[in-house]
């Protein structure tokens, strides 16, 4: 390898590194104790708003506890597949969104810090055109 590649890789790695530890200091901690949010599904004809009471601290683990969500874990967290019985077809390029107060979220289920009295939506989306 030359200087100028090694030099991109050492740069891209400084990048990587300081990106990471930006989010790690900017994300919003977990709200201890018990507190209430809105899930609201969306897929077919269904369109239903569960509450969660619940003490977890992300919305994976607050869904989970409600038997609301199925998936798979992956390099990049957990990958929802299913949520209320009805599994996304991946041959129909469906996938599940998560959006908070109508805004996508900009982490994962399982790293999606919730507080008492927030809005989240589940709607399954065909096709990849966001």
């Amino acid at each position: 390898m030359n200087k100028k590649t090694i030099t991109a890789i050492v740069a891209v790695v400084v990048i990587v590194a300081a990106l990471l530890t930006v989010y790690l200091v900017t994300r919003p901690a977990p709200v201890a104790g018990g507190k209430t949010i809105t899930v609201e599904i969306k897929y077919d004809e269904v369109d239903r708003e569960v509450k969660i009471t619940t003490d977890a601290e992300t919305l994976a683990d607050a869904l989970r506890e409600k038997n609301l969500i199925e998936g798979s874990e992956s390099e990049w967290g957990l990958f929802i597949t299913g949520v209320d019985g009805r599994t996304a077809d991946d041959a129909k390029q469906e996938w599940w969104s998560i959006t908070k107060d109508g805004e996508m979220t900009p982490t994962g289920a399982d790293t999606t810090m919730i507080a008492d009295g927030e809005h989240y939506e589940l709607t399954l989306m065909v096709g990849y055109d966001f």
